[in-house]
């Protein structure tokens, strides 16, 4: 029953998400892991919604919405996709280049090798994804996301502070240190699972054969299966963090981590720790090249449909409008590799948080509508408050932003 949910696992943690969790750990310490938990959990209950409409009508998210308001929610959608591809491709690359630096330091200038590296790394993943299909980057996604597992998990299994200190983490409290120790776990919470990818599964799915009703469970399965993942991830990083602290922006401070790790557990964790970074980092990257372009080719079907039924067509990804968004992802962003990755990171986690709240309010209307999706698939009492736990959670962080 694992299917999609681990690709959607590798690709919604990248190194800005990891080196978020080991920062945060380094300042609160392990009484912050609830919150790891929580922000996994908030994704699940967007992403279960997407995916129970999808299997009740058919049609993916994009498309019911498009039906229903008509063509306009394509041309308010297509700018803030292209705005997001944008600064999420140059983080990708940035943050592959930055890893690759640690592993190859074959340039003396660290800007230098961030770009080179970055450039070849996005090169790389339009390669793969443009002869291999989704056969090979299903593949290859499971690779990186057992070295992302061992690498990760091992390290924070030699560094554990105690079963006893770990479960206390659990519990939700909000440490001592005022509103900078909100901040951060606001942060945290809002970091972990991705932002627009969710919006991929259901092509995922479709990839998978998995669109009748009936799938529903095994679709739930698969999610929880998905985000379970995602979140012993943000955990493990947690407790890596609140046992070698260290310091830096983004990706290089797990490149500092690993330097640390080897003081601690010897030079084997650091390479160890090392190649995990590169399959966390690398994995987005290849998630975002491969999925975002059904997205774009999606809207691009629909910017002239009228209001109506939207027939259930699969986007064809040897199609000229597919290749073309994946060849400009992979090169356009290129620009952003001059700029610091910090402040990369920052645009496109606040761009990535202003989807939410509107999908939460979205999913409340479609999903409550039993004429829309059938009574079995209707929003139950639990998932209606969830969803408005959703939308008063990224309401607010987008808001702040």
């Amino acid at each position: 029953m694992l299917g999609p949910g681990v690709l959607l696992a590798a690709t919604g943690v990248g190194g800005g998400d990891l080196a978020t969790a080991s920062f945060v750990g380094g300042q609160l310490g392990t009484a912050v892991l609830w919150a790891v938990v929580f922000g996994a959990f908030l994704k699940f209950v967007v992403t279960e919604g997407l995916t129970r409409w999808q299997l009740a009508t058919g049609t993916t998210f994009l498309e019911g919405v498009v039906a229903r308001l008509g063509p306009v929610v394509v041309w308010l959608f297509l700018p803030y996709l292209l705005l997001w591809s944008f600064w999420v491709g140059a983080a990708m690359m940035s943050a592959c280049g930055v890893t690759l630096h640690a592993i190859f330091p074959v340039f003396e200038s660290a800007e230098t090798a961030k770009i080179v590296f970055g450039i070849l790394s996005g090169l790389v993943g339009l390669a793969l994804v443009w002869r291999g299909g989704y056969a090979l980057f299903e593949q290859l996604m499971r690779i990186c996301i057992v070295l992302m597992f061992v690498s990760v998990v091992t390290t924070a299994i030699f560094l554990w502070p105690g079963t006893g200190e770990v479960l206390q983490g659990f519990i939700p409290r909000v440490p001592d240190g005022g509103q900078q120790t909100v901040t951060w776990i606001v942060a945290l919470i809002g970091g972990i699972g991705g932002t627009l990818t969710v919006l991929c599964y259901g092509y995922w799915l479709r990839e998978e054969g998995m669109t009748k009703p009936s799938d529903l469970r095994a679709c739930r399965i698969d999610l929880a299966s998905g985000y379970i993942m995602t979140a012993i991830f943000g955990v493990a990083m947690v407790i890596v963090g609140s046992k070698v602290p260290t310091e830096g922006n983004g990706t290089e401070l797990l490149v500092d981590l690993s330097a640390r790790l080897e003081q601690v557990l010897g030079s084997a964790f650091k390479w160890l720790f090392l190649i995990g970074t590169w399959g966390t980092v690398f994995s987005s990257l290849l998630g975002v090249w491969q999925a975002i372009p059904y997205l774009f080719a999606d809207c691009w079907r629909l910017r002239a449909q009228r209001r109506g039924a939207v027939p259930q067509v699969a986007v064809d990804t040897k199609a000229a409008t597919y290749r073309t968004y994946l060849v400009l992802i992979a090169l356009v962003p290129i620009v952003g590799l001059f700029y610091s990755f910090r402040e990369i990171l920052k645009i496109y986690t606040v761009t990535g948080a202003l989807l939410f709240p509107v999908l939460a309010v979205a999913l409340l209307v479609f999903n409550g509508r039993a004429a829309w999706v059938g009574a079995e698939f209707r929003n139950g009492p639990a998932a209606a408050v969830a969803l408005l736990v959703v939308l008063a959670f990224f309401g607010f962080v987008g808001t702040a932003s």
